[in-house]
C-alpha cells in the first residue's frame, strides 16, 4: 500500500493542514454546549442586553429559536410572509372536501424522521397533544421496510435495519453494508466490498482529515467511481445519494455525505441509544395536524407573537449594530425595532438583505453568496384504490428524477375516505422528485423543462417503470387527482420554485454562516446555518434555531440553561483509528485504507 494520496484525493499540504484547523476551530464551536453548560461571559462591547427579540422567518429555524427563548421568558414576535412550518409544513388541496370531511392533504414533500435525528423528536417531546404523554413525539411512527424498485425488474423489499448487532467495529460496519446492499442487481461483489470499505476509510477518519480533505472532494471521488460498473456508478454512488439528500455526488461533499451515511448506519445498527425509535419514522397524520399546528398554539401559549404576511426586507445599521429592521407586505412596509434580530430565512431570501453596510461589518458572511441550491419538491397521487406495496418508503433506485415515494393512508390514523376529500380517495401516494436536472423516459426532457401535467405523467411512468415488474401495484384507472406543491409556479414559459433547498457542494463549510456573527445582535438560523447533521434538514434547522437562542442568551448575559444542543455520535471503537489517522493527516499522509 502506497503513502501517497491517491489521484482522486484532495492533496495534503502544509495549507490543508492550517485550513483545517482553522475551520475545525469553527466546527468545534458548534458541538459541546448542553442544557448543563456554564454561559460564557463576554467582553462588554459584544453584549447586546434586553430579551425583546424580532424572528424572521417562521420555518423551523424561527420557530426552534422562539420555542427555546419563549420558555426562557423572552418577548419573541416571529414574521412570516407566507406559511409557518417552512418547508416542513402539510397543506390543504382547496376545493376536494365534500360536506363533513376535509380537503385532501398535501405536502412539499413526505416527511422523514430519521433515528438519528435528536433536535426534532428533543422539541416535539415538549409539545402537548391530546393523549400523548411524550406530546407530538408519540406521533411518529415507525417503518420497518423500504420497497427498491429497479426499471425492468420485479421490486424488493430490505428492511431498513441491521440485525443481530450488539456492537460496531469497523469490520462489522462492512460486513453489515455488504449484507445490506446485497440485493442490488447486477453489482460486482469486488465493488460491493470495495464501496463498504470506503465507507470504513470515513468512519476511521479523524476529524481533521474529515474538514481538511474530504470537505474538499466530491462524494463520487472518495467512492472512486470512474471505472466502476454501470451499477455501482447508478446505484451505489448516485441513486444513493439523490433519494437521501437530494444531492449531486459529482458536487457534493464527501464530507457532508459521509456525515448522514455514517449517522443513518448508526441508527440503523440499533447499537445506539441516542438513536432510539429506528432507523425511518414517519408522522401518523398530515404534518400540520401532527405537529406544526399543535407547535405554533403551544408557542402562542408562551407569548409568542405571529405577524403573517410581513417578510424581512431590509436591515438598516446604526453605530455597528442592527438599529431596526423594515418588513413588508400586502399592507406595505413598517420599521420593526427589537433588542435582537433573527434572521431565519431561507439561504436564497437570506443573501438578499446582504448590503454593503453588513458585509464591511462581517465580511465572512459574503460567502452566503456562494452558497448552491437545488430543487427536492413533492406531488401527491390520489388513489380509488389501495396499492398492495408493502409498507414504508419506496425508492425507485436509478430511475432519472430520482423519486422516493410513501404510502401515508396505512400509515396514519383514522379512516382516509371517511376523513378526507369526497370519500372515494382511498390512498394517498406522496412522492418526492430529487433530481429536476435529468431527462425523463417519457418526453425526454427534465422536469425544469415541463408543465404541471407532464410531470405528473412523467413521474407516474416512472413510477410503473420501475414498480410494475411482476405486479400491477400503480394502474392509470385508479388515479382520482394529483397535487404538486405550489411552491413551483410556471411565468412567461419559465419554471420556479419558491422552496429550493441548500445543497453542500465542495468548499461550502467555508461559506456557511454561524448562528452569531460580528453584528452583535444579528443572529441566523436555518439549514445554511453551520450544524452538526451537517444537510438541507428540518434536523439542522432545528438545531440552528438552537444554536442563536444560545448566542442570545449569551449576549444578554442571560444565567438561564442553554437550550440543548446534541452532538452527532462518536463510538469509542474507533477513536483508535480516528487518533492514528489524526496523525497521519498532520503528516501529510492518506488514510491508511485510502489507497
Amino acid at each position: 500500500m502506497s503513502d501517497q494520496p491517491t489521484p482522486l484525493s484532495a492533496p495534503i499540504t502544509r495549507r490543508t493542514a492550517l485550513r483545517a484547523g482553522l475551520v475545525l476551530g469553527g466546527a468545534l464551536a458548534v458541538t459541546a454546549p448542553t442544557a448543563a453548560a456554564t454561559p460564557a461571559r463576554r467582553s462588554p462591547l459584544l453584549r447586546s442586553g434586553g430579551k425583546s427579540v424580532a424572528i424572521f422567518g417562521g420555518g423551523m429555524a424561527g420557530l426552534s429559536a422562539a420555542h427555546e427563548l419563549a420558555e426562557r421568558g423572552y418577548d419573541i414576535t416571529v414574521y412570516e410572509p407566507a406559511f409557518l412550518g417552512g418547508k416542513a409544513r402539510s397543506m390543504d388541496v382547496p376545493g376536494t372536501a365534500s360536506p363533513g370531511r376535509a380537503n385532501l392533504p398535501g405536502e412539499h414533500g413526505f416527511r422523514f424522521f430519521p433515528g438519528c435525528y435528536q433536535h426534532v423528536p428533543d422539541t416535539m417531546s415538549r409539545i402537548p397533544f391530546p393523549g400523548n404523554p411524550n406530546g407530538v413525539r408519540d406521533n411518529l411512527v415507525r417503518v420497518e421496510g423500504t420497497v427498491a424498485g429497479f426499471q425492468g425488474l420485479p421490486p424488493i423489499f430490505a428492511p431498513v435495519e441491521l440485525g443481530g448487532l450488539s456492537q460496531l467495529t469497523p469490520e462489522l460496519v462492512q460486513n453489515s453494508i455488504i449484507g445490506a446492499l446485497g440485493f442490488i442487481p447486477d453489482l460486482p461483489p469486488h465493488e460491493l466490498a470495495f464501496f463498504a470499505k470506503q465507507m470504513v476509510v470515513w468512519f476511521t477518519s479523524s476529524t481533521e482529515r474529515r474538514f481538511g480533505q474530504w470537505e474538499y472532494v466530491t462524494w463520487e471521488q472518495i467512492m472512486q467511481a470512474e471505472g466502476k460498473s454501470p451499477a455501482y456508478r447508478k446505484y451505489l454512488v448516485n441513486a444513493l445519494t439523490r433519494i437521501t439528500v437530494a444531492a449531486k455526488p459529482q458536487t457534493s461533499s464527501a464530507r457532508t455525505i459521509g456525515t448522514i451515511g455514517e449517522a443513518l448506519v448508526l441508527a440503523a445498527s440499533g447499537t445506539i441509544p441516542q438513536f432510539s425509535g429506528g432507523v425511518d419514522r414517519i408522522l401518523n397524520r398530515p404534518t400540520n395536524v401532527a405537529w406544526i399546528d399543535p407547535w405554533v398554539e403551544h408557542l402562542r401559549g408562551l407569548g409568542v407573537r405571529f405577524v403573517m404576511g410581513q417578510g424581512l426586507a431590509a436591515l438598516q445599521m446604526a453605530g455597528g449594530r442592527i438599529a431596526s429592521a423594515t418588513v413588508s407586505g400586502r399592507s406595505g412596509a413598517t420599521a420593526v425595532t427589537a433588542d435582537h434580530y433573527l434572521c431565519a430565512m431561507p439561504v436564497d431570501r437570506a443573501v438578499d438583505l446582504l448590503d454593503d453596510a453588513i458585509i464591511d461589518a462581517d465580511p465572512r458572511l459574503g460567502g452566503m453568496r456562494n452558497l448552491v441550491t437545488d430543487w427536492m419538491v413533492g406531488i401527491q397521487y390520489y388513489l380509488r384504490r389501495p396499492t398492495e406495496i408493502p409498507e414504508g418508503h419506496i425508492a425507485a433506485l436509478g430511475s432519472p428524477w430520482a423519486l422516493t415515494a410513501l404510502r401515508q393512508a396505512p400509515m396514519w390514523v383514522g379512516d382516509f375516505p371517511a376523513t378526507y376529500g369526497d370519500g372515494s380517495v382511498l390512498e394517498c401516494l406522496s412522492v418526492d422528485i430529487s433530481d429536476w436536472d435529468t431527462p425523463g423516459i417519457l418526453f425526454g426532457r427534465t422536469a425544469k423543462e415541463c408543465t404541471a401535467d407532464e410531470i405528473a405523467i412523467e413521474t407516474w411512468a416512472q413510477l410503473k417503470a420501475w414498480l410494475n415488474t411482476g405486479t400491477d401495484w400503480l394502474r392509470d384507472e385508479d388515479i382520482h387527482s394529483w397535487h404538486l406543491d405550489p411552491g413551483i409556479t410556471w411565468s412567461g414559459g419559465a419554471i420556479h420554485n419558491e422552496t429550493p433547498l441548500l445543497v453542500n457542494t465542495v468548499g461550502s463549510y467555508d461559506n456557511r454562516p454561524d448562528a452569531h456573527c460580528a453584528i452583535p445582535n444579528l443572529y441566523f438560523g436555518g439549514d445554511h446555518v453551520r450544524n452538526h447533521i451537517d444537510l438541507a434538514t428540518m434536523e439542522g434547522a432545528n438545531e440552528s434555531g438552537r444554536a442563536a437562542a444560545n448566542a442570545i442568551l449569551d449576549a444578554a448575559d442571560d444565567p438561564s440553561p442553554r437550550a440543548q444542543i446534541f452532538p452527532l455520535v462518536s463510538l469509542p471503537a474507533f477513536a483508535a483509528a480516528k487518533a492514528i489517522d489524526a496523525d497521519r493527516f498532520r503528516a501529510g499522509l492518506p488514510h491508511l485504507l485510502d489507497g
